[in-house]
């Protein structure tokens, strides 16, 4: 048996734990923002934008409960209080008030692919100590780079 297996199965390292709460923040930053956006876009196109944002939102929230639940699956606890999100997320903050929808993709845009770049820079730590965890963050990587590309796309040729 490994120092992560036990007789009751595999156990996250402090590591692996650390990795997945980083995450786990990014997530839930990009979930919230994307709600904000969400609420407060304005401008030309404003009603596909408006549920673009929305498929985004879901598939980050989905993303963070994933990430969540193989956390306490690998005997690791998660942390998505706001305070800990807020002090510990990689993601830029948002203006306040009503965005334009040109800014807003370029916002969200942005935060989409500083989630990826949380993903990517753990991916090679999280897949030596455990490839299925790995496999979920192949997933999500796929998954947040076709929304990041659909989304920037909006803004191309402007």
């Amino acid at each position: 048996m490994t120092q992560t297996e036990t007789r009751l199965g595999f156990r996250a390292s402090a590591q692996l734990a650390g990795h997945l709460q980083r995450v786990l923040v990014d997530l839930t930053a990009l979930h919230l923002n994307g709600k904000q956006a969400h609420w407060n876009v304005v401008g030309h196109n404003f009603r596909d934008l408006h549920l673009q944002l929305d498929e985004i939102v879901d598939a980050a929230r989905d993303a963070s409960d994933t990430i969540a639940e193989r956390m306490r699956a690998l005997d690791a606890v998660p942390d998505g209080r706001p305070r800990t999100v807020s002090a510990a997320t990689g993601l830029p903050v948002l203006p306040p008030g009503e965005q334009d929808t040109s800014s807003v993709v370029d916002l969200v845009t942005t935060q989409i692919r500083t989630t990826v770049a949380t993903m990517r820079e753990v991916h090679d730590e999280v897949d030596a100590e455990d490839s299925s965890t790995a496999d979920l963050l192949h997933a999500m990587i796929d998954q947040l780079e076709k929304l990041a590309w659909l989304l920037s796309s909006e803004n191309r040729g402007r």
